[in-house]
């Protein structure tokens, strides 16, 4: 029988035969070994050492790979390890055609380290898949997409990227971390590799920092473990065992906070002191039609740019609710300032370049009233206006 994902997620991959064996207990055990006593000289049994493997990092990496209908799943040390090992899969005088508007750490790992290695790259608008075409060359290998991206949610067609990967024999890469395998299917629309950042929705607590990936061939999985295995930035036992616990409430925290993050950007486009708001959920959003063909929500992550009329320090002093923080996919929102923030590791001209301007707020709604929500930032506005203009 074929489960919905949020009965997989209640059970936190359980009903995959994963159930402890001896006691019967509802949550896995923490397996903390770091190594395994072995029975026979010439037999070892299915761990030995737990940088190879481990039973609760197993359980982990079963239910992605369950959630996001692949062959196997990765579980990392963090976003950006699971994102560098798999550009690991690259070699020497590799071409890389990755979206330009891409999280800071993604930016800041391909050109300043694959570079070392001779992989080049070429950033394009992954939203005209013209200018996508034109990028690649001989040498690609892989298409990288973020959709929705970070920190402006433009909007990528994932099939006709596939389509386009496909035709050129490249891979392609998409990191999932704002939509979740709840609300996006990337391997089913022909996706090779989904890369997550679970320290954010799925963990969904601000409480670790982890990463994952999911493959849709055994060839890719084979190669990856193989890489996570000599790389060794695998996820620890007991963050794999608190991610578990955190996915079990994916549904009601994303629905919650995603419902919420729909009325406040619809609100956010009514009010003074508000230039622009970016979010899928609008219909004037470039590529909402598209986000809705291959997604089943909007999100809970909206960005906004103030109007030059409101001091941006006063506006985030004044703020009460949401925490002024680095991360998004809380429980609690967060309000981040991606300039100084998530895109701070790329240079001025690359943010001014990509639209990411000194006064761009991203929030990451969370489960708090929403209208406590709208309120705060209604009259976080009104005592932000510049004393000049107010007059």
């Amino acid at each position: 029988m074929t489960h919905k994902k949020e009965t997989l997620l209640a059970h936190g991959g359980n009903q995959q035969g994963y159930h402890e064996k001896y006691t019967g207990a509802v949550n896995p055990p923490i397996y903390v070994s770091s190594t395994y006593h072995q029975q026979e000289l010439h037999e070892f049994g299915p761990y030995d050492y737990s940088r190879s493997g481990n039973p609760t990092r197993d359980q982990l990496e079963a239910t992605i790979a369950k959630l996001e209908n692949g062959i196997a799943g990765f579980a990392f040390s963090s976003g950006m390890a699971a994102i560098s090992s798999a550009f690991m899969l690259l070699e020497t005088g590799d071409h890389i055609v990755i979206s330009k508007d891409v999280y800071g750490g993604t930016f800041r790992f391909v050109t300043k380290l694959l570079a070392q290695f001779s992989i080049d790259h070429t950033f394009v608008d992954m939203t005209n898949i013209i200018e996508v075409e034109e990028a690649i060359q001989p040498n690609t290998k892989v298409i990288y997409i973020e959709t929705p991206a970070n920190p402006l949610l433009q909007i990528t067609d994932i099939r006709a990227v596939v389509s386009l990967a496909k035709e050129n024999d490249c891979f392609t890469y998409l990191d999932n971390t704002f939509m979740t395998p709840l609300y996006q299917q990337p391997l089913d629309l022909g996706v090779d590799i989904v890369l997550h950042s679970a320290t954010k929705f799925l963990s969904g607590h601000s409480d670790i920092v982890a990463g994952l990936a999911v493959t849709k061939s055994e060839e890719l999985a084979g190669r990856l473990k193989f890489v996570q295995n000599t790389y060794g930035a695998i996820l620890g036992a007991k963050d794999c065992y608190q991610l578990l616990q955190g996915m079990k409430t994916l549904e009601p925290r994303f629905q919650k906070s995603a419902s919420s993050a729909e009325k406040i950007a619809s609100n956010l486009t009514e009010l003074e002191g508000i230039e622009h708001v970016y979010y899928p959920g609008l219909k004037n959003h470039p590529g909402a039609d598209i986000h809705a063909s291959q997604s089943t929500s909007a999100g809970a992550v909206l960005s906004f740019t103030l109007h030059e009329q409101i001091d941006p320090e006063q506006f985030v002093s004044n703020m009460t609710i949401p925490v002024f923080a680095v991360s998004l996919g809380a429980v609690e929102s967060i309000l981040s300032h991606p300039a100084t923030m998530s895109h701070a590791a790329m240079p001025p001209h690359e943010r001014e370049a990509r639209g990411i301007s000194d006064r761009l707020f991203r929030l990451s709604v969370g489960v708090e009233d929403v209208n406590d929500l709208l309120a705060d930032i209604t009259n976080s506005l009104k005592a932000s206006v510049k004393e000049s203009i107010s007059k």
